[in-house]
């Protein structure tokens, strides 16, 4: 027997439909004052009273709000009623877990993730600046730091699968001096969250090749192993393997080539919790690159810090932040969209996460720009400014998109910003030299 947590549209199959099936009364004040209001700040108080309740074992008070969240959850209504069905969704799993007998669910084929081609991925990159924003800002740091150099090699940790080289393949390409010979190296762990492509790394690789011939840029590409042993293990577990093995002599680094780290969306996978007196594998990972000697170092990724060990505290912050690409979501694409459903379906894998989880299985740890700053000026990195050439790309850019869409400096960073909130970072950074 099953029953849904249904809105206007969108479901999510509970295999307990006792979950929903209590009388509303008594409820408390707070939440009769909702019952007629779909506005954001009361849906905010709604999803925090069920968190208290979840963190006070309070089953009965936590099924009385997510009956009222019920009626206004739907993943085809407007963006507050799509964004709450995604929460709606991660505190029933936190509750499952609380209470498995009485909150068992299944999130059914909807949530499964889904595996993009090439092209689909292209579409999902393009949707909106979300990524771009950070592909431009960096690969324009990028060219700028390895100007003279005939050899450059990329590091690249990143989520979004290598889309933002083709666009540098071919800024090098119309170098007036001629193009480098480029180098780029992947890690072949990677965190399994979207966007998840239906190829391997190889054959990314090898139609990158491809348009690099065509461009005539000399080109190599290469994938990084771990231990085999550790391929059935979490992706934690294999990065920390992966780092003993980032060393000059295996990554044959040459002392004639620009070396450039890339760290797309990377960075919050890394773990931030210190086991006794030993380093988080963030800051070592920092140690690590910086004994590489890097030309530059570029850091990319949202806005926002999720940090956090209070689950009430990650709600209002999420909430707060993952209404923006709802919101813009909106404003271009119908309600049943099925390219808008995909993608806040992968945004709902995020929320699943900060809301759902504790512990080494809560992977999403972001932090915002300003402290992603200080770790690096505390880990013995300068910041670098992007140039007006850069920031002119960046503007041309979000000049193609809604016009909620903008960007603003904060020292050296540049911001992307959603009618004025804070969205995504984009920081460049070389080592501050003795």
């Amino acid at each position: 027997m099953k029953t849904e947590v249904r809105g206007n549209g969108g479901s999510i199959s509970l295999q307990n439909p006792s979950l929903f099936n209590i009388p509303l009364d008594p409820i408390t004040g707070a939440l009769k004052g909702c019952l007629g209001s779909l506005d954001g700040a009361c849906i905010e108080k709604l999803l925090l009273h069920c968190a208290s309740a979840l963190e006070n074992n309070d089953v009965t008070l936590a099924q009385q709000v997510m009956w009222v969240l019920n009626n206004v959850a739907s993943t085809v209504g407007d963006t507050n009623q799509r964004l709450t069905a995604w929460f709606l969704r991660a505190l029933i799993s936190r509750a499952s877990r609380v209470c498995p007998t009485s909150m068992n669910f299944n999130g059914g084929s909807m949530f499964q993730r889904r595996l993009m081609t090439v092209t689909e991925l292209v579409g999902y990159v393009d949707l909106i600046p979300w990524h771009r924003f950070g592909f431009c800002a960096s690969n324009g740091a990028i060219f700028k730091a390895v100007e003279g150099y005939g050899k450059v090699h990329i590091l690249d940790f990143s989520i979004t699968q290598c889309m933002q080289w083709p666009t540098l393949i071919d800024a090098l390409a119309k170098r007036p001096e001629g193009p480098p010979s480029l180098r780029i190296t992947v890690p072949s762990c990677r965190p399994q969250v979207p966007p998840l492509l239906n190829v391997s790394k190889e054959e990314v690789g090898h139609r990158l090749a491809n348009f690099a011939k065509f461009r005539d840029v000399p080109f190599e590409f290469h994938v990084k192993d771990d231990d085999p042993c550790l391929s059935n293990e979490t992706f934690s577990t294999q990065f920390e393997s992966l780092l003993t093995q980032l060393t000059r002599s295996q990554l044959d680094l040459r002392y004639d080539e620009a070396l450039v780290i890339n760290c797309q969306n990377w960075l919050r996978y890394l773990s931030d919790e210190s086991k006794g007196n030993t380093t988080t594998v963030r800051d070592a990972f920092l140690d690590v690159i910086k004994g590489l000697n890097p030309r530059i170092i570029v850091v990319v990724d949202e806005d926002c810090d999720l940090s956090a060990s209070s689950l009430s505290s990650r709600i209002t912050t999420c909430f707060n932040y993952l209404w923006i690409p709802f919101d813009a979501l909106a404003t271009f694409l119908p309600k049943d969209s099925r390219q808008r459903l995909e993608y806040e379906s992968d945004i709902g894998h995020k929320i699943e996460n900060i809301v759902g989880f504790e512990g080494f299985q809560r992977t999403e740890r972001l932090e915002s720009g300003v402290k992603l700053s200080q770790r690096m000026n505390d880990a013995g990195f300068v910041s670098l400014p992007f140039c007006e050439d850069t920031i002119n790309e960046v503007k041309s850019l979000l000049d193609e998109h809604a016009s909620g869409w903008g960007m603003k400096r904060e020292e050296d960073m540049l911001v992307l910003t959603w009618k004025g909130h804070n969205s995504v970072f984009a920081t460049a950074w070389t080592e501050l030299e003795d």
